[in-house]
């Protein structure tokens, strides 16, 4: 039978009480077995005093430093296997996405140059790129042939963003979760538009409102993505290059 959540709480604050009383006594009793046997008062006290003076030391390197060590490991750890996730989201649709986006937003051409990285950017490069990317002003416009491709798109990968929306690691990247839950938005509302042909005007505002969200979090991350690739995964930057949506001509091929 499991105990109620505060029985449980109460029980295992009782047994740290019950555990440090424990050890208090267990050492009390042992140096008073010392003092019985040896009869050396000062001897006690010469090594209680030094016990103590570590203790501090002791504090430092193991709380502090070893635990902040392992943290950082752990951490690292972590952010490695969310990579791998937001690797798997732009491989699976994040990249077509992008193209889709791209293709609503009238003023593209003013960052277009931004988001098709070259396989010689530097770190300079990138901020000089997300920079320009934050202050992009997006005019998504109407196009209800490309919505209702979009929206067969994003029906078809709905069960694939659910997966990732499962995911507990994701807890660790605040802006990734935004573009997940934005995208997850316009792809429910896509669904219960089932005909796209004659919206009123303030549901296709209320769409491209949708989309703007979307495209301004998609564009971020996708540079933090391909800066990523290529600190730690030339290989796999090479590829993201050729296949980029907003590229002259994506192809895997190499020329």
């Amino acid at each position: 039978m499991k105990l109620p959540k505060d029985t449980e709480k109460r029980w295992y604050r009782e047994w740290y009480i019950y555990l440090g009383a424990a050890l208090l006594v267990c050492s009390a009793v042992l140096y008073l077995l010392h003092f019985l046997v040896f009869r050396d008062v000062h001897h006690i006290f010469i090594y209680l005093l030094g016990d103590l003076a570590f203790m501090p030391i002791e504090v430092l390197l193991v709380t502090i430093i070893v635990h902040r060590l392992l943290e950082v490991r752990e951490k690292r750890n972590r952010m490695e296997k969310l990579n791998m996730v937001i690797g798997a989201f732009f491989s699976e649709m994040g990249m077509q996405l992008l193209g889709y986006f791209a293709a609503f937003d009238a003023r593209c051409r003013e960052i277009r140059e931004c988001l098709v990285a070259g396989p010689d950017w530097t770190e300079e490069d990138f901020r000089e790129a997300e920079s320009r990317v934050e202050g992009h002003e997006c005019r998504i416009t109407a196009r209800e042939d490309l919505l209702d491709e979009m929206r067969l798109f994003l029906l078809s990968r709905r069960e694939f963003l659910l997966t990732l929306l499962e995911n507990p690691a994701l807890l660790e990247h605040e802006t990734f979760t935004d573009l997940l839950w934005a995208v997850f938005h316009l792809t429910e509302e896509l669904k219960y538009r089932e005909v796209l042909e004659d919206l009123t005007e303030v549901d296709t505002e209320h769409l491209c409102a949708d989309i703007a969200r979307a495209y301004r979090l998609l564009i971020r991350e996708w540079l933090v993505y391909l800066e990523h690739l290529k600190k730690n995964y030339p290989y796999l930057y090479s590829l993201a290059l050729r296949m980029n949506p907003l590229g002259e001509e994506p192809s895997p091929v190499i020329k």
